[in-house]
């Protein structure tokens, strides 16, 4: 594994700059959304806090990403970047007024369609894929007039998934600064310039608003932050990742996604078998089954970070050494993975249940004493 030692600094400069940007608007954004009312309220139980926070934590973000793009990537006479980045802030416009008043799903559906369809239609497309089938002559599959359709497919899936995924303190944030460092490597493998300083400042903004948002949480991206995220991720991984479908497997961006990719899949999946809307809000994502199985916000987080930082280890292997290297890592990590998991959580979820039940016992044993207290009917 080889870096692009030209690249590294760029690469880094990028990154610190958009960490400092996106540490420091945080504050400044914080103070904007308690003004214009974009506050997340506690109403429902799939909601984790129990006190009204402050939304539009991916304003910080975009400011952030948006400082280091122009000052270390020439856009001028990139019309695939500058597609990119206007679909991204009318992504931005979208989750703004989102976060402020509630838009209807079908309303945001149709704009971030109509956000996707400007990268695809200026180049920034998926035009094969490598076949999976080992049996068949053809190597690659070349989509043609699929291109499009496929594309926006895949960058308003992406968008809406990261979006999902955003459900605990840091999520979201953390596993899209994952999978962007995962790109940023490969990128700085394959000498791609523009995807490793894209990618770099990715990462940078979402490290910054990081101390903000990790549990607990003194503010929340809100839809602002997870969509761009999602739409930056999705779009940048077309540039990087499938354009070069000759070196790099179709695997690969599957894998850097993963997560919230199988999240997004399992909730559409359960909803349907119940009779629900696919695009309904449920209590049933990966992270709320963690909640549920006694872990702490914490704990859950922690363990989505392990789950997607193996993942996007196995896409780098799998880019540099092949796919039996990667599967053999893949399933080695995912190994220590269970057995780390059954060692470090056992304990602390225990002594949670423990608690659980005396709460419960004593509940109990006060509703016994208040009907034995209370006074009986006399009979006619």
């Amino acid at each position: 594994m080889k870096f692009d030692m030209q690249l590294i600094g760029p690469a880094a400069l990028a990154l610190l700059t958009a960490l400092v940007v996106s540490f420091l608007m945080t504050p400044v954004v914080k103070s904007f959304a308690y003004k214009v009312g974009a506050i997340d309220v506690p109403k429902d139980e799939r909601r984790m806090h129990h006190k009204p926070i402050p939304r539009l934590g991916g304003l910080a973000i975009f400011a952030g990403f948006m400082a280091s793009i122009l000052l270390f990537v020439d856009i001028r006479l990139n019309p695939q970047m500058q597609s990119i980045l206007l679909g991204a802030v009318i992504i931005v416009v979208l989750g703004v007024v989102d976060d402020i008043m509630a838009l209807p799903a079908k309303l945001k559906f149709v704009v971030q369609i109509v956000a996707a369809l400007i990268p695809a239609l200026n180049g920034v497309s998926i035009q094969a894929l490598s076949n999976p089938n080992i049996f068949s002559a053809n190597a690659y599959w070349v989509l043609n007039w699929l291109s499009v359709p496929i594309t926006v497919l895949w960058i308003v899936g992406i968008t809406n998934a990261v979006n999902l995924i955003d459900g605990l303190d840091g999520l979201a944030n953390g596993v899209s600064a994952i999978s962007a460092a995962t790109v940023l490597v490969i990128a700085l493998i394959c000498s791609e310039a523009q995807v490793a300083i894209v990618m770099a400042a990715l990462v940078g903004a979402c490290v910054g608003f990081l101390p903000y948002n990790l549990n607990p949480a003194k503010m929340f991206m809100g839809d602002t932050g997870a969509t761009f995220l999602g739409f930056i991720l999705s779009t940048m991984s077309i540039q990087g990742l499938f354009k070069f479908y000759a070196v790099i497997s179709f695997a690969v961006p599957f894998l850097i996604l993963g997560l919230p990719i199988f999240d997004t899949a399992f909730a559409m999946i359960r909803r349907m078998a119940h009779g629900q809307s696919p695009m309904q809000a449920d209590r049933g994502h990966i992270h709320h089954r963690l909640i549920d199985m006694g872990l702490n916000q914490k704990q859950a987080v922690a363990t989505l970070y392990v789950i997607s930082g193996i993942l996007g280890l196995s896409a780098v292997v799998l880019t540099t050494g092949g796919e039996a290297k990667a599967m053999l890592l893949l399933v080695a990590l995912c190994i220590v993975a269970v057995v780390a998991a059954r060692v470090v959580f056992p304990k602390e979820v225990k002594e949670e249940l423990h608690e659980e039940l005396e709460e419960l016992e004593e509940l109990t044993e006060l509703n016994h004493h208040e009907d034995q207290d209370a006074p009986k009917e006399e009979k006619p």
